[in-house]
């Protein structure tokens, strides 16, 4: 399916609109600090080689401190940064923006934000708007369900505007890298609403579907792309788009991107675009693969961390983990779906492909309104699943971690760990497809005596995040056995949890 955004033929229809805020034109300095990198300092990588010959001067500093934020002391940005835990780390660092106007973005854009119903920027947001307007490098790390794909769109978006527009055979100014393609498509969704305004064009660059929709988009000529590695260098190496005009690169979940073993494909293609852009790189978490592969990419970025670096799951969820053998996790599944359904949504993580449609296929006999997502599955498959369980008609969904991230179904109300997964940094991002933007969520583990090498790093999520530990939990953490296979255990607070928490039922 094309996702192509038909722009008018007059230029001017958007480009204008670069004069509403002031952003067409950046400070006196911008010049400077767009093309020349003497003051890049990564920390003792080794620089970025410049080699700027034949490439055209481009602005990307467009942030004008509105009086408000001016006017705010040193101690009130402190303030303002514990409450919202906001830690920062670069030189010059902007203070944070309250409100929305206080970013100085253009007026069709603050409009989309208020047809959105935001009240106030989040804390990545917050300070993260800034960051990027200012055109430096940025690493942000912050949990799913945090706000970053408008952090670094907007300005994106402003970015567009302020370049030359595209010429015949020019590649994308912006280039958004994400590892999965539900990930990239909802991203692309977000750049079509909040471009629109402005005709900017966006595409999505993903596998498991023909090419032909994505190469007539590519070669109209797309300002935004947004890719999967694998895909878009399939693009790159068939001569349907280049990389010569990307000034914006993004890399979102680049932690995620890791773990699927993208390193070479993303230093490939990042080996195809100048050496001066802007680079903005997102992780929830910060492990030393992240870190090194950051250093190598961004010179004297600036760093936000919303919360801690350290691995930690959002506060709305609800986490109950409770000891389950192997063999009675399916039972166990039937009675906590019969004690929690209530026409929510329901999300289950299993680790195999197998066994996701194992388990799908039980439940459906079972009378369970079930469809399962993974990445076998054709891509008009997954978007039909999708828009299944989006819409409420098949209010259970089975799913391997294709979905952990990438997955932004807005009212997902609880999360199954029918199978624990391979790491906490997964188990954290499976638990965030509930409690998203602000809502509460809840989030049903089961852990068997194979997770036990899991135990004590759980334990430490859990209790940052003020959870009740069990003591069979605790006891594993200590390095005791798991009770005999035999035995169930049962976390009392899975009691009386009938539908909408009102039935005395217990879940097992």
């Amino acid at each position: 399916m094309s996702r192509y955004d038909s722009r008018a033929a007059d230029p001017a229809s958007y480009r204008d609109r670069r004069s509403d805020s002031g952003l067409g034109a950046p400070p006196a300095s911008a010049s400077a600090s767009a093309s020349s990198r003497r003051d890049y300092d990564d920390g003792g990588a080794s620089p970025r080689k410049l080699n700027l010959d034949g490439l055209p001067h481009f602005e990307k500093n467009f942030y004008h401190e509105s009086p408000s934020v001016r006017a705010m002391t040193e101690s009130e940005v402190d303030d303002y940064r514990l409450r919202r835990e906001i830690t920062v780390e670069g030189r010059d660092v902007p203070k944070p923006v309250k409100s929305f106007h206080d970013v100085g973005f253009p007026e069709y854009v603050l409009q989309e934000i208020k047809k959105a119903g935001f009240v106030e920027p989040t804390p990545i947001q917050s300070q993260g708007w800034p960051m990027a307007l200012k055109g430096r490098d940025l690493i942000g790390i912050a949990e799913t369900g945090s706000g970053k794909t408008l952090a670094y769109l907007l300005p994106a978006i402003v970015h567009v505007n302020a370049q030359p527009i595209l010429d015949p055979g020019d590649g994308p100014i912006v280039l958004v890298l994400a590892p999965t393609r539900e990930l990239a498509v909802q991203i692309q969704q977000e750049a079509t609403k909040f471009g629109a305004s402005s005709r900017i064009k966006s595409t999505c660059i993903y596998g498991g579907v023909p090419k032909g929709p994505q190469v007539r988009d590519l070669q109209k000529g797309v300002e935004i792309v947004i890719a999967t590695p694998g895909r878009l260098i399939d693009m790159l190496e068939s001569n349907h788009t280049n990389l010569r005009r990307v000034t914006y690169l993004v890399l979102d979940e680049a932690d995620r991107m890791l773990d699927m073993g993208f390193d070479p494909q993303i230093r490939k293609i990042v080996s195809q675009i100048r050496p001066d852009r802007q680079t903005l790189y997102w992780s929830a978490t910060w492990p030393k693969e992240v870190e090194q592969l950051a250093r190598q990419f961004l010179y004297n970025p600036y760093k936000v961390i919303i919360g801690s670096s350290d691995l930690k799951a959002n506060h709305a969820i609800r986490q109950y983990v409770d000891i389950v053998p192997e063999k009675q996790k399916y039972d166990k599944l039937v009675k906590l779906l019969e004690d929690i359904m209530d026409g929510s949504r329901i999300l289950i993580f299993m680790d195999t492909k197998k066994g996701c449609d194992q388990i799908t296929r039980q439940l459906r006999m079972d009378g369970w309104p079930a469809l399962s997502i993974h990445g076998d599955k054709s891509q008009a498959e997954r978007d039909w699943v999708l828009s299944e369980f989006k819409s409420g008609k098949s209010p259970i969904m089975t799913a391997t971690d294709v979905a952990a991230r990438g997955l932004d179904v807005k009212d997902v109300k609880y999360v199954i760990n029918y199978d624990f997964p391979g790491s906490l940094e997964d188990y954290v991002h499976r638990i965030g497809r509930t409690g998203r933007a602000g809502a509460k969520g809840t989030a049903y583990t089961f852990f068997t005596a194979a997770n036990a090498r899991f135990a004590k790093e759980l334990i430490t999520i859990l209790e940052e995040a003020g959870q009740r530990v069990s003591p069979e939990l605790a006891a594993m953490g200590r390095g005791a056995p798991p009770p005999p296979s035999g035995l169930l255990t049962v976390d009392t607070r899975f009691r009386d949890r009938g539908k909408g928490y009102g039935s005395s039922r217990p879940w097992s």
